[in-house]
């Protein structure tokens, strides 16, 4: 298994994002902020400190007491003097002048330093301030012929801009066009997490990395929402506008919680929240990977518990409707509802989630909100059933029993009851929750509107275009990238309708095994990939010209366009190559 992947993608749509995006800025807010956030008391912080500091004065490193440092460290030279080793100094140079030349011979073994075989007489330092008079300005005897600029641009000999004019260019490089999409890319490199968000310029078949935010953990999941989330300490808002909306990301990783950055904000170093941490042994302190020794395998599951998850969060889903609802599925077999509006700390049996749903018997792998019905979750897990509940009656919910772990799930969005489902054996099945059994009888499968054997192998990644009924994308570990249309038509002798599935187009976009597929929620035929390669990749589908002639008229009928441009390497758009890395092909999808 590679070290290096790309986990999951996120769109961003158009108009979202500042244009001018704000510099973190680490003040005393923001500093009370994260001592808030991070679950860290200050006086325990400042013991912490002192303990280091200790511990760096014990090994004459510490720059707090320089005297003592350097008394301790003339006796260690004193003591080694006094054993006769002599033979154990080093000079860099043999002609050694003591510091201190005036001592007496018997005191002569404190540290040397070494200088050239000249010394400082031949500069006459001892007149160096007696200066002749009148010789003040004697190199600028001529000053009438030094030319006068109105500023450091007209100036040649200047080749530094002024502090204003390098902001502007700081700020031209970090704009955001009202025309750009963000991609949001759970990364991890090297066994280093983060988020990278590019900027991807359609009309110009450009992307490219805007900036970078570190996670403390191996990211599973993402999720965009708009809505500020209530941080820790509510005094302090570090997001550049009060509008009641914004633009951020929840992330989902191995650990416990989940986090909400802003992506308004350039460099940040804590994100804007923190969903689940409930106590101030959970605080965001970076921790060794590991210990170097065995430790035995856990072998039964940690104690659930209601107010925040205890194990890896695997997926997120933000309710569009009800925009201060998000839901997430733990590998603690449970699916939290959250309320961003809320504070998110735990303490004294308030905060934490909202609801706790265990509807499931294993990790739970996905989980969704039904955008037409929008208090309708849902959820899908590796006991191999998917559930489908009313969130303010969960005992009232459907299902139905899949035969294979659930990798990704999707509502339709033309089908308030309809979804999909993709599993580990490689089949898409599509359902209707009209048609499903009582959650509570799951024990043999539940028939399909129609099974699709989309992948060999797992079908990892799933989508369902936004603009075009009945066109859906799913990516595997086969590699490949596929593009299907759905075609529904009504029988006339009144039974069932008749379904048709036809394969579009498929491709191995070169991004490894894929993990993630994203149809872009502008452009209409624009999907974003990622995978074990750690390569995010866009293809736009319509560069292929028998995919314009199979959803042609789809796109006419949706009223959407087009637009004419170049269809460069087949349609494939990728971050543009510095040369640091040769071998594509390489390992790492094993």
């Amino acid at each position: 298994m590679s070290g290096s992947l790309i986990s999951a993608v996120s769109w961003v749509k158009r108009g979202v994002a500042l244009q001018n995006p704000s510099q973190y800025v680490l003040d005393d807010h923001e500093l009370e902020r994260v001592s808030a956030l991070a679950r860290i008391e200050l006086e325990d912080a400042q013991v912490e400190l002192k303990r280091a500091h200790e511990a760096a004065k014990s090994m004459g490193k510490s720059d707090l007491d320089e005297e003592d440092a350097e008394s301790d460290f003339e006796v260690e030279v004193i003591e080694g003097d006094k054993n006769g080793d002599e033979d154990d100094w080093v000079d860099e140079d043999e002609d050694a002048m003591d510091v201190d030349s005036g001592a007496p011979a018997e005191k002569t073994t404190t540290t040397k330093v070494t200088t050239k075989d000249d010394d400082l007489s031949q500069y006459n330092l001892d007149d160096y301030d007696n200066d002749t008079p009148g010789d003040n300005i004697s190199h600028f005897s001529n000053i009438n012929n030094i030319a006068l600029f109105k500023n450091n641009d007209e100036d040649p000999y200047i080749t530094l801009k002024d502090d204003e004019d390098q902001g502007e260019m700081e700020r031209a490089e970090l704009e955001v066009l009202p025309s750009d999409n963000l991609l949001v890319v759970a990364k991890t490199e090297d066994e280093i997490s983060q988020l990278e968000i590019y900027v991807y310029e359609e009309s110009e078949a450009n992307l490219y990395v805007h900036h970078d935010l570190m996670l403390p953990n191996f990211p599973l999941c993402l999720e965009w929402l708009d809505f500020p989330p209530t941080s820790s300490s509510s005094s302090i808002n570090n997001d550049p506008t009060n509008s009641g909306f914004g633009n951020y990301i929840a992330v989902g990783t191995l650990d416990p919680e989940v986090e909400i950055w802003s992506l308004d904000i350039v460099e940040a170093m804590y994100p804007n929240s923190v969903l689940g941490r409930p106590d101030k042994t959970k605080a965001h302190i970076p921790l060794p990977l590991g210990t170097g020794k065995k430790k035995k395998k856990k072998t039964k599951s940690r104690q659930v518990e209601k107010a925040y998850h205890v194990d890896a969060v695997l997926a997120l889903s933000w309710n569009k409707k009800q925009r201060n609802l998000l839901a997430s599925a733990s590998a603690d077999k449970t699916v939290k509802l959250w309320d961003l509006s809320r504070d998110p700390t735990i303490s004294g049996g308030e905060g934490g989630a909202l609801r706790s749903f265990d509807v499931h018997k294993d990790k739970v792998q996905g989980v969704q909100w039904n955008e037409m019905d929008p208090a309708v979750l849902l959820t899908g897990s590796y006991d191999r059933t998917v559930r489908t509940f009313d969130s303010r009656a969960p005992e009232g919910g459907v299902g139905a029993f899949l035969g294979s772990d659930v990798e990704a799930l999707r509502w339709d969005p033309w089908n308030e009851s309809g979804f999909y489902v993709s599993l580990e054996n490689g089949l898409v099945l599509n359902f209707d929750a009209r048609t499903l059994s009582s959650s509570s009888n799951l024990s043999q499968p539940s028939p399909a509107r129609f099974t699709l054997q989309a992948h060999d192998g797992a079908a990892s990644a799933l989508d369902v275009n936004p603009h075009i009924k009945g066109c859906i994308v799913t990516g595997g570990s086969d590699k490949l990238v596929k593009v299907w249309n759905i075609e529904e038509s009504e029988n006339s002798k009144g039974g069932k309708n008749n379904i048709n599935v036809s394969l579009v187009q498929s491709r191995d976009l070169g991004v490894g095994k894929v993990f993630s597929t994203s149809f872009s929620p502008d452009s209409p035929l624009t999907v974003a990939a990622g995978g074990s390669k750690a390569k995010l990749q866009i293809w736009d589908v319509a560069s292929n010209a028998a995919a314009r002639k199979a959803l042609g008229g789809k796109l006419r009928e949706a009223g959407k366009v087009l637009s004419e441009r170049n269809a460069g390497e087949g349609g494939v758009v990728g971050l543009v190559s510095d040369g640091e890395e040769s071998d594509d092909d390489g390992g790492g999808d094993e």
